[in-house]
């Protein structure tokens, strides 16, 4: 499996060890991670802070040209808020590691320019998988259902 992810799963098992949904993201800049993030909406009783928002937040102002050169990871699917994060910095590549429990807007952001690749990786998947069947309600306040 590729580096990055495994980064990004660890970031998602923190935030599951803290009490939070078990998201992780990283944006790589230059083979090098430049920023990592999970996601806080729990334990900063936040509303945004999905881990690709977090992840953005971490790394704190980055040029346009730097975000031009970026790949983003999160160990799942990014939703509308954060597909839109994504696009309006010109992230061009995102790497996704499951899109079985929770889909975004995969083919809109590719139809963006977005070269946006699925793992589907096992342990994102179970991850997820046992999250969801664990803590439903959490999981459809998160994704606004």
């Amino acid at each position: 499996m590729d580096k990055f992810m495994r980064e990004a799963i660890a970031e998602a098992r923190s935030g599951l060890d803290e009490g939070g949904i078990p998201i992780g993201s990283v944006l790589v800049l230059r083979g090098e991670i430049v920023a990592r993030g999970h996601n806080m909406r729990v334990q900063r009783g936040s509303a945004i802070l999905h881990a690709e928002m977090a992840c953005i937040e971490n790394a704190g102002r980055l040029t346009a040209k730097e975000y031009a050169a970026a790949t983003l990871y999160s160990t799942l699917s990014p939703c509308d808020m954060c597909s839109g994060m994504s696009l309006l910095y010109k992230i061009p590549r995102i790497v996704v590691g499951e899109n079985v429990n929770f889909r975004g807007p995969e083919e809109y952001n590719r139809s963006r320019g977005v070269d946006l690749t699925v793992l589907n990786d096992p342990e994102c998947i179970e991850l997820m998988r046992k999250f969801i069947t664990d803590f439903p309600q959490l999981w459809n306040e998160d994704i606004g259902v």
